[in-house]
């Protein structure tokens, strides 16, 4: 893991601090980081290049720890057609890297691995603040079984409802509408259980 001792240090007060669950990922190579990371008090831990470059990875992780504590994160993007790639291509890096492989039948492979929840990215709607790729949400969502969390994009809390209802997600991540203080996670979990989706909000308002 990169900067791994001032990392740890940050994992390890957070893990301390929070009482909802808490996942981390970024650098995760091997099982011996997963390892470090839940002993530290983590819930799940997130994986991602490193699955792509060693899918057995997730197998044995998810034997060592069980699968509701293995989250494989998939970065995508869309191609043209005509282009030769698949239409939706899973893309590694933080989306720098090209794989050519087609992210439906990534992510199909790594629920059989034994994968717990994938969290997906569309490196194309990332940071737009201008709505999930619903696209690529439903497609992975409806191409497997397990949880699958929905991120990149999010710019209103509309975006939110649209990428569970209509993407099919069981789950949306959002940062900047929460970091600028546009709204609230309150407000956010208040605004889906009014529109009928069944949030859970804690003692606190959380």
């Amino acid at each position: 893991m990169e900067n791994r001792g001032t990392r740890l240090e940050w994992v390890k007060k957070v893990a301390e601090k929070v009482t909802i669950p808490f996942a981390t990922g970024g650098g995760v190579r091997n099982i011996e980081d997963m390892k470090t990371l839940l002993d530290l008090g983590v819930d799940k831990v997130s994986i991602n290049t490193a699955a792509v470059r060693n899918p057995e990875l997730i197998k044995k992780a998810s034997a060592e720890f069980g699968k509701d504590r293995l989250v494989v994160a998939i970065d995508g993007r869309k191609n043209l057609s005509g282009s030769g790639l698949p239409r939706l291509e899973v893309v590694v890096k933080s989306g720098s890297e090209a794989t050519g492989i087609d992210i439906i039948e990534w992510a199909k492979r790594v629920e059989k691995l034994g994968a717990g929840e994938i969290l997906l990215t569309s490196k194309d709607a990332d940071g737009t603040r201008e709505g999930y790729d619903i696209e690529m949400t439903k497609a992975v969502a409806k191409a497997v079984t397990i949880p699958v969390i929905a991120s990149g994009g999010a710019g209103t809390l509309e975006h939110l409802y649209q990428a569970i209802t209509i993407g099919k997600a069981s789950a949306v991540l959002a940062a900047s509408i929460f970091h600028f203080r546009e709204t609230s996670i309150l407000e956010a979990k208040r605004y889906l259980r009014e529109k009928g989706i069944p949030v859970r909000i804690q003692k606190g308002g959380m």
